[in-house]
């Protein structure tokens, strides 16, 4: 899937996530990567993270590794899955751009491809994003993403841990 966007950022592709993907998770586990998500995981938990991105498939959701089209080259990763929300079936998503790709547009560019191929799936109406309300950069991928602010909610992330954060989500439904 290619996306490209106005302005300065690169062309992406989304790559299913793969067997050889698990560099790129210990890439994105850096302090600086997780500070709003609870600091970095164990080495143990980024092997049992990766072998849920690889059950991903079909209607339950899929992960993704960002590629830069004109390089091949791995930016982050991007995907979606499902979860209750308020007694309704949902997909969420989430997504990390290395630091050496961020303020490139690429994270906007993966979250608009994100959606496209979510609502390919036709399993789900709504599609939802949960920055931590004061993760500046994340709440505005949502919005240059076109997700529209629902608002601020109580959200568990990671497990165990109660957060404030912003729930955005698009309509898989519109045109």
């Amino acid at each position: 899937m290619n996306e490209t966007s106005p302005g300065a950022a690169p062309p992406i592709v989304l790559r299913p996530w793969s067997d050889g993907d698990l560099a790129l998770l210990r890439r994105t586990n850096a302090p600086e990567m997780t500070a709003f998500l609870g600091g970095p995981e164990s080495e143990e938990k980024l092997a049992e993270r990766h072998e849920r991105y690889l059950r991903l498939d079909g209607d339950g959701g899929r992960m993704y590794a960002v590629v830069l089209a004109a390089t091949g080259e791995a930016a982050g990763s991007i995907g979606f899955w499902s979860r209750t929300w308020h007694d309704q079936e949902v997909y969420e998503t989430g997504w990390g751009v290395l630091p050496q790709f961020q303020g490139r547009g690429i994270a906007a560019a993966a979250a608009r491809a994100v959606v496209a191929a979510a609502r390919q799936q036709h399993g789900r109406r709504w599609l939802h994003a949960f920055p931590e309300v004061g993760h500046a950069a994340s709440n505005a991928v949502c919005r240059k993403a076109g997700f529209t602010l629902v608002g601020e909610c109580a959200f568990e992330y990671p497990k165990g841990t109660m957060i404030r954060s912003n729930d955005w989500r698009t309509d898989l439904e519109a045109l």
